[in-house]
């Protein structure tokens, strides 16, 4: 039976929550901020995603390279976005963010859950993945953080 990993990061973000929901949502922008987002490709990439809207992302996580589709399942408007992967080898992923008001900044949440496609690998993801994901979760959350606060970025993406 494969057991789903729930990894959690929090960060306030000294800028107004429509600026953040912009930046995150927008798939062409995950390398500036995620050091496990290579590359993202498609039609849609370089806009928030909407519902049903679709990206390629090339990735490095916990060592493996590899690339995934992703999905916008949820979208409400500097308040929740969700995306799932599409997934040809097995396995799954969803990814939450969540966007609450917090004086003149905002508290972003993201919650990255999935499950590893077969128990070797649910094995390993016990023994060290977890651990190597949830590092990369935190850098990119910190790495989030500082970007949104650089001012010079804000400049360049409206």
């Amino acid at each position: 039976m494969a057991l789903d990993s729930c990894i959690r990061t929090e960060a306030t973000i000294e800028r107004p929550v429509a600026d953040v929901y912009g930046y995150v949502t927008t798939p062409a922008n995950w390398p500036q901020w995620h050091p496990s987002s290579v590359r993202v490709t498609g039609d849609a990439a370089g806009h928030s995603l909407g519902v049903g809207e679709q990206c390629t992302e090339e990735f490095v996580v916990a060592g493996h390279h590899d690339e995934t589709g992703w999905i916008c399942r949820e979208r409400v408007a500097e308040k929740r976005w969700v995306i799932e992967a599409i997934s040809e080898r097995g396995g799954s992923g969803t990814i939450t963010y969540d966007f609450a008001t917090a004086g003149d900044g905002t508290q972003f949440t993201r919650t990255f859950r999935y499950r590893m496609p077969n128990f070797g690998l649910e094995i390993l993801n016990v023994l060290v993945i977890r651990r190597r994901i949830a590092a990369e979760s935190r850098r990119a959350t910190e790495t989030l953080k500082r970007v949104l606060e650089d001012s010079k970025t804000l400049v360049e993406q409206r």
